[in-house]
């Protein structure tokens, strides 16, 4: 990220601890993200997203279930992100907002890139092969991907609001368009 990107980010991290949660850590919020990313993800591979109702937007689950149901078996298995397989995280763009009934709402947009093992197509668009490790001997070779994906985390933080964070946004470029 530009120097520029990364002192309004924290700048905007700041203005969160002194107005709205003076405990917020984004270390904190990075390890919760991930671990949301992980199991929001092998949900949506699974189809399982009735068990999704309480940690996304309605808006995004009616969405996902359009899409869901039309992918390709190889990438709804791409779609599932083992925490451990999860390479590299950082947020991209934090927001603080007030509709207009005065409703308080902080969202950050986390990128993820994770490894995937599924079987996807060579020509796959928007994805890097990583690694091919051979295990024992030559006929026996796991293909892994690098995948990203971007998930955008809300919390709404006016008086007696639930302290909770909702995902409002998913986007697993190539695989779930």
């Amino acid at each position: 990220t530009s120097p520029f990107a990364w002192l309004r980010t924290r700048f905007y991290y700041l203005l969160i601890r002194l107005y709205f949660d003076q405990e917020f850590s984004i270390e904190e919020f990075t390890r919760g993200a991930k671990q949301a990313f992980s199991v929001v993800s092998k949900l949506l591979s699974q189809r399982k997203l009735d068990l999704l109702e309480e940690l996304v937007s309605a808006e995004v689950l009616q969405v996902l279930k359009e899409k869901i149901s039309l992918l390709p078996d190889s990438h709804r298995d791409a779609l599932a992100a083992d925490i451990d397989a999860i390479m590299y995280t950082t947020e991209g763009d934090v927001r603080i907002y007030y509709d207009d009934d005065g409703i308080k709402f902080v969202s950050i947009l986390m990128c993820f890139w994770y490894l995937n093992g599924a079987n996807l197509p060579d020509e796959a668009p928007g994805e890097a092969k990583v690694f091919q490790i051979v295990f024992g001997d030559e006929n026996t070779k796991e293909k892994k991907h690098l995948l990203t994906a971007n998930y955008e985390f809300q919390r709404e933080f006016t008086e007696g609001a639930k302290p909770d964070w909702t995902i409002t946004r998913i986007e697993h470029p190539r695989l779930l368009e």
